[in-house]
């Protein structure tokens, strides 16, 4: 039967044809137009930042990368389009009495330009917006360097694998979606111009259709003897034996590998069978090839390692993998820079006496009271000034040297927190172009605590924080013992860039008539003169931004004149994440003053997940722990991490400097060829950034987490895993993600300044305990030096093991156990725990000390309502099997210790109350009564508990808290004179102190 002559389809009008050519263009321009947007925004900050050589570098490899796979995958299937309509039959022969396709096959013949060139058009596009992505890919590619050091099956130089094979694999797989695409392409094109017709007994197949599929699918089995080439090498990074160690196994060396090599002459043979077929016009010979192929991947590619595995490997496993986890052991240390880690064996069961602690001139005098992760509403109702100033969740810790005297503090950069503007505040010109920085610098020492009770206004509990600020630039009034002597002086304490600032602001202009920027009480029409922003003083910077924000402000305001600029980014994380992308940034950044200036310094990893045989670490469930208010870490599988730079961002000009820190840090140097120029050497630092320079808190805990592990050093005991660490869980705190099975989360490092067994002085560094595997009691305890000295120097103290439990030490879940079961503890907690108080557990840090371990804990107490704020009430110690639990840290140890160990806690300008003593006791069961009739002195104390319970109750239902300070303060002392008193009365000594 003659088929039907094809249908016409009528003809666009030339109004029609211009409406859609309209219609198409609006579309292109919503589409593209935010990203173009976008990208100018880029480029002008980039420019502000003088990093545009990242931007060029980005966009360029972009582009080409979006051209050259949008060219591969659309012209690919461009061409077997081409194909499939050059060969299609002259004559189709109609199926039946109608031909279902001849409609669709009218419509693109009439169209054949559209149809031919659109759709690889669209499909290229789509690919290269998919593929632009992978720029750092390719970049690596073009200048990876040697790391010096080989792989131990292929000896390969490991840069093959960070570098080489990535791309490598990331290219055949865009071939792959080339060939499957064409393959597509062919089959619909053959199919609808008649090349494939489904008609008769098995259809039938034209000799075009037959050589054009049968080469296509010839080409798909080649690359899959390519993959099979490379996977070879895939091998290295086996998780076969996950979680316990990754790396190519027993079963992959001599099962897989033979497998791939086997695989890969069966897929080289099966591809030129499909070659052979296509042109022999034997369709019998791709055929048997596909059923080999096949065949051979499930027998030889998955049934034979599986038996291996099976009746060979797993009955013998401690032995079989041996050679497989050493290999992994050396490959993980290295890549973790757990190489070089200092083990020294410690009893953890010494007893120091009052003596030895009253002598300890570097641990115990420095021993921090003051969590930074508690105080922050303490530090913005105390002295965070006015609404709109505030801080971030958790405050950091640093050291100064000030006086000849090194000190660790508790600090933080008085930020603006446009979030607390309230009122007339809130509207668009007081919140971004008056309320724009904020101003000071605040420190605390972090063992010491002021004290003074004397009167309702006293500072009883609280931080001795000082700000360093417009109003007092030299920083005085740090040192109680000396109000007038500098503290940490600052030359410019005016903040633009930090961490609560996440909301653009205008700055400078005209004098006249930009508002003013409020920058203190006594003066409140500041104009920024810094390098910082990007100039609003045309008007096409000022529509961008305007389309930007979506503010027609910008555009018409009038404030906006020659000189104005907007700053937008300013998050010290995100601006460095931006200058440069390739590095993973820490969560948590930090202030310092450096040279007078306030800069936050801001870590910087460089990390890989292709490094052979290193074990695979989800880095944000390594990372997790207690601490709110840091940035988390996207749990991505790494596998190599270094902390190869350092960067700050100048809190006033929001100037971005990166430092190199490890200059043998092979992926640092591939980018330094990316971006050159762009890491300025180590040799550029100064002494005072780098005495600023903490161990950085993820990369901690990513070895932390390793430790517990690779601290092993023979395979089949690593097999075993019973001699396995764990991280503690944190006692003091509840919630969090990486929960074990009593809902606790980890407990974070704790930056301590002290001398560690071994240590030549006090250094500050960053400690943590480490617990047996799945018990609480002692097993280690980990620090790293953040000394310029030694700097990333790792010590771990061993302690024994030992199935005696009087051996044991107490890990922080048993001690947080035995504080909160003391009975001086539990007594007091019903006095401050209550319906209008708040109890909180501070950081319980861990110390050695006379050959045991100290525990130190905080114990703060907060009220009920909005403008409540933390405040230090008791001290909780333990040593061995004693407990402390004093209103200062002098007097819990005095109760572990004896008399003579509270010298060592005390300094003129420390915990020292300006009247009233402070005890060295707690009552352990105050009188219930009026008096005992013993002696007046007895009577009198008697009668002054009383009064000071009733006084605590009373400050407490009228929610006074300094009466409640006072209170307790009165407490304390009538305590200490009714044991005193009773010790007169009975001649006997007092009760010793004790768990």
């Amino acid at each position: 039967m003659a088929s039907r002559p094809p249908v016409s389809l009528p003809k666009l009008s030339r109004r029609s044809r211009v409406l859609l050519i309209i219609a198409a263009v609006i579309v292109l321009a919503l589409l593209l137009g935010a990203r173009l947007l976008d990208t100018y925004v880029d480029w002008l900050w980039f420019g502000e930042v003088d990093a545009r050589q990242v931007f060029n570098t980005m966009v360029v490899t972009r582009i080409v990368l979006f051209f050259a796979i949008g060219l591969l995958v659309g012209g690919s299937l461009a061409l077997s389009l081409w194909i499939a309509y050059r060969t299609r039959p002259v004559f189709v022969p109609v199926s039946g009495a109608d031909d279902p396709l001849a409609r669709y096959r009218s419509a693109v013949v009439g169209r054949i330009r559209l149809f031919g060139i659109g759709i690889p058009l669209v499909t290229g596009l789509i690919a290269g917006a998919t593929g632009e992505g992978d720029w750092q890919r390719i970049q690596l590619f073009l200048h990876g360097t040697s790391f010096g050091q080989t792989d131990p099956e292929f000896g390969n130089d490991i840069g093959f694998y960070a570098f080489t094979l990535p791309f490598y694999q990331w290219l055949l797989g865009w071939l792959f979606v080339a060939v499957t695409i064409s393959f597509i392409g062919a089959l619909i094109a053959q199919y609808l111009f008649g090349g494939i017709r489904l008609a008769g007994r098995g259809g039938q197949l034209a000799g075009s259709a037959r050589v054009q599929l049968a080469v296509t699918a010839g080409l798909f089995v080649l690359l899959k003897a390519v993959e099979y080439y490379f996977d070879r090498y895939n091998l290295l990074f086996s998780d076969r034996n996950a979680p316990l160690f990754y790396g190519a196994t027993y079963t992959d060396l001599n099962a897989v590998l033979p497998a791939k090599l086997i695989l890969l002459c069966i897929s080289a043979i099966c591809a030129v069978a499909f070659f052979a077929g296509a042109f022999l016009r034997n369709i019998q010979l791709p055929a048997i090839a596909l059923v080999l192929l096949i065949l051979s991947g499930v027998l030889v590619g998955v049934a034979w390692p599986a038996i291996l595995e099976q009746f060979s490997v797993k009955p013998n496993a401690n032995q079989k993998e041996a050679l497989s986890i050493s290999r992994n052991m050396d490959a993980t240390k290295s890549a973790f820079g757990l190489n070089n880690v200092q083990y020294e064996d410690y009893t953890g069961t010494g007893q120091a006496t009052a003596s030895d602690i009253s002598a300890d001139t570097t641990t115990v005098p420095n021993i921090r009271l003051l969590d930074p992760n508690v105080l922050a509403p303490t530090f913005t109702q105390r002295v965070g000034r006015e609404n709109f100033y505030g801080f971030p969740q958790k405050l950091d810790i640093d050291r100064y040297e000030i006086d000849g005297k090194l000190q660790d503090y508790v600090v933080a950069a008085r930020e603006i927190n446009t979030a607390n503007l309230t009122g007339n505040q809130t509207n668009w010109i007081n919140k971004h172009m008056v309320y724009t920085h904020g101003n000071g610098f605040v420190a605390a020492p972090a063992n010491t605590i002021d004290r003074a009770v004397s009167n309702a206004n006293s500072d009883g509990g609280y931080p001795i924080a000082v700000t360093s600020d417009t109003q007092n630039p030299t920083g005085a009034g740090i040192n109680p013992a000396n109000p007038t002597a500098p503290g940490i002086s600052v030359t410019e304490p005016r903040i633009y860039y930090g961490e609560l600032t996440n909301d653009y602001a205008i700055v400078g202009g005209q004098e006249g008539r930009a508002p003013g920027e409020y920058d203190s009480a006594s003066s409140s029409n500041y104009r920024y003169d810094g390098t910082g922003g990007v100039n609003l003083g045309n008007w096409f910077n000022r529509l961008a931004f305007a389309a930007k924000y979506g503010e027609r402000n910008i555009l018409f305001s009038d404030a906006i004149s020659d000189g104005s600029k907007i700053m937008y980014n300013r998050d010290p994380r995100q601006r460095v994440s931006k200058v440069a992308p390739w590095l993973t940034v820490d969560g948590d950044p930090y202030p310092a003053v450096v040279d007078g200036k306030i800069v936050w310094i801001v870590d910087g990893y460089t990390t890989l997940n292709n490094y052979p045989y290193s074990q695979q670490t989800p880095l944000g469930a390594a990372t997790e722990d207690t601490l709110a208010g840091v940035a988390r870490q996207a749990n991505n599988n790494i596998n190599y991490i270094r902390n190869s730079v350092k960067a700050t961002v100048d809190a006033f000009n929001g100037t971005v400097t990166l430092y190199s820190v490890d200059d043998k840090d092979p992926v640092l140097k591939a980018w330094e060829q990316v971006f050159p120029g762009l890491v300025k050497p180590g040799t550029e630092i100064s002494p005072e950034l780098r005495s600023h320079f903490r161990y950085p808190e993820d990369l901690f805990k990513v070895q932390r987490e390793l430790l517990t592990k690779y601290h092993v050093t023979d395979p089949q005991e690593f097999y075993t895993t019973n001699t396995f660490w764990n991280v503690p869980q944190d006692p003091t705190q509840e919630g969090g993600t990486n929960l074990d099975a009593s809902g606790l989360a980890n407990q974070p490092g704790y930056y301590v300044l002290a001398q560690a067994p071994g240590q030549s002085g006090t250094t500050f560094q960053l400690t943590s305990p480490l617990t047996a595997l799945q018990r609480q009691y002692l097993a280690a305890w980990m620090t790293v030096s953040s000394d310029p000295n030694d700097y990333g120097a790792i010590k771990v103290l061993r302690l024994p093991t030992t199935a005696a439990g009087n051996s044991q030490v107490d890990g922080p879940v048993q001690v947080q156990n035995r504080f909160q079961s003391d009975s001086r503890f539990a007594q007091e907690r019903t006095l401050f725990s209550n319906q209008s108080v708040t109890v909180i557990f501070g950081n319980l840090i861990t110390l050695p000390v006379g050959g045991g371990f100290l525990y130190v804990e905080p114990v703060y107490i907060q009220q009920r309502n909005q403008n409540s704020y933390p405040q230090l009430a008791r001290v909780l110690v333990s040593y061995g099997s004693k407990v402390g639990f004093a209103s200062t840290l002098a007097d819990a140890l005095k109760q572990v210790f004896g008399d003579q160990a509270g010298q060592a806690a005390t300094s003129p300008t420390q915990q020292q109350p300006t009247t009233t003593p402070t005890p060295s006791t707690t009552p352990t069961t105050p009188p219930a009564t009026g008096g005992t009739g013993s002696s007046p002195a007895l009577d009198q104390a008697v009668a002054d508990i009383q009064s000071a319970l009733e006084r605590l109750r009373q400050a407490q239902q009228s929610g006074n808290f300094a009466a409640q300070g006072e209170a307790l303060a009165a407490l304390d002392a009538a305590a200490r004179a009714y044991e005193n008193a009773k010790a007169a009365q009975t001649t006997s000594a007092p009760p010793q102190p004790g768990g």
